[in-house]
C-alpha cells in the first residue's frame, strides 16, 4: 500500500519508571539537559490528514497538551503493560471536541486487559463523560489502513508476551522487546528507519540492552536507527550518543524525524 509523507514525533522515550526516577540522585535523573528527561513510550505519526497515536501513557495528557495535539484520528496499542495504557481515560476530551468515538486497535491480548482495567468504558451502562472507544482487533500480519497511513503489525517478544511492532512504509517502530522470530525480522528487512528499545547495558529478562539492539540493527541492514525505552541505568545522553555507530541515535522526547 502506499504510504503517505510522515511525521513522526518521540512522546516519550523512558521506561516504565520514566527518567528522572523518583527519589533517584544518580547523574542521570538529576541532569539538567533535557535530552536526559524522559516521559513513558510513545510516538505520534501523523500524515496530512491523519494522526494516530501509539500507546496512551500514564503521560499521555501532557504528551498531548505538550506537542499540541488539537485532532487524533486512532490509538495503536502495542502491548497491555500500565505504562503503554494507562493514559486511554484521557481521549475522551478528544471524544468532546471531534464528537465521535476514538478508534482504537488492539490484539485480543490487550483488548481483554483493556476491558478489564477500563472495566466502566464497557460496561452496559454509560456514565456521561466516560471514554466513547471503538475497539477494532489486530490481527497479526494483516496489513489495515488508518485514514491514509497503511498500517502493518507483526510479533515481537517481550520475554513470553507478545508485542505488537508496526511498519508504517519504510519507518518500523518496536517497543517492549528482547526477541524477534526469523518471519517477522522478514517483515521489517527493507525499512529506512527503525525505533528499538534499548533499555540499559546490563542484560535484562524482557528487553534489549544497548548491545542487542545495536547488533539487531546491523544483522537488519537498517540505515538508521533510534533507540527508545531508556532506563536512567544507561547513562546520559550525550554520553551514549558519541558511543554509537554511524546512523545510530538515542531518541529524546520531542525529537521529530519525516519521511517522504
Amino acid at each position: 500500500m502506499f504510504c503517505p509523507p510522515l511525521k513522526i514525533t518521540f512522546l516519550g522515550t523512558g521506561t516504565s519508571s520514566g527518567v528522572p526516577m523518583i527519589a533517584c540522585s544518580c547523574p542521570v535523573c538529576i541532569s539538567t539537559d533535557p535530552h536526559n528527561k524522559r516521559l513513558r513510550s510513545s510516538i505520534l505519526v501523523e500524515s496530512d490528514t491523519t494522526t494516530i497515536v501509539i500507546d496512551t501513557t500514564p503521560d499521555f495528557r501532557y504528551q498531548m497538551l505538550r506537542s499540541g495535539v488539537k485532532k487524533l484520528d486512532a490509538v495503536l496499542f502495542t502491548h497491555p503493560h500500565k505504562d503503554h495504557v494507562a493514559g486511554l481515560d484521557d481521549i475522551r476530551a478528544y471524544n468532546y471536541f471531534q464528537n465521535q468515538p476514538m478508534k482504537v486497535y488492539a490484539n485480543e491480548l490487550t483488548q481483554a486487559a483493556l476491558k478489564n482495567e477500563f472495566s466502566y468504558i464497557f460496561s452496559a451502562f454509560k456514565y456521561p463523560g466516560i471514554p466513547d472507544i471503538s475497539l477494532h482487533n489486530i490481527v497479526n500480519g494483516e496489513p489495515f489502513l488508518i485514514g491514509d497511513i497503511p498500517v502493518l503489525s507483526f510479533n515481537v517478544w517481550h520475554l513470553k508476551m507478545p508485542v505488537l511492532g508496526f511498519r508504517f512504509g519504510d519507518f518500523t517502530y518496536i517497543t517492549d522487546a528482547n526477541r524477534i522470530e526469523e518471519p517477522e525480522k522478514d517483515l521489517i528487512k527493507g525499512s529506512r528507519s527503525i525505533v528499538l528499545n534499548a533499555l540499559r547495558h546490563e542484560k535484562h529478562i524482557s528487553h534489549f540492552n544497548l548491545k542487542e539492539a545495536v547488533e539487531l540493527v546491523q544483522e537488519l541492514k537498517i540505515p538508521s536507527a533510534y533507540f527508545t525505552h531508556i532506563s536512567h541505568q544507561l547513562g546520559k545522553h550525550e554520553d551514549v550518543n558519541s558511543t554509537l555507530p554511524k546512523g545510530m541515535v538515542l531518541a529524546y522526547d520531542k525529537m521529530e524525524l519525516f519521511f517522504s
